[in-house]
């Protein structure tokens, strides 16, 4: 395996874990009429757009905390999580050379 494809597979690995805490999180969030999705992730920032009744709360910061917790649980890696407030896109995500 070359190292460009070994760097891929860390990061193919990464997305499959920060989505699948995501998606452990959002019955939770949906239960109080929120939500949280992926947007991207770029290194070590996960950028989540809250929607529904998170979008705009003023536990959001608390709530983006838990999720930060969830994904640093889950991954064994320091990750700063971000929101973003833009139209609903896939998630892409993004290595360092």
């Amino acid at each position: 395996m070359t190292a460009s494809a070994a760097a891929l597979a860390k990061q193919d690995r990464l997305y499959q874990l920060v989505t699948q805490a995501i998606e452990d999180l959002r019955p939770h969030l949906k239960a109080d009429g929120g939500d949280c999705e992926l947007v991207s992730i770029e290194d070590d920032l996960v950028r989540v757009r809250m929607t529904g009744a998170c979008f705009g709360c003023q536990f959001a910061s608390t709530t983006l905390g838990h999720v930060q917790e969830r994904l640093i649980a889950a991954t064994g890696r320091v990750l700063r999580v971000a929101p973003v407030v833009s139209a609903p896109r896939a998630p892409s995500v993004m290595m360092s050379r």
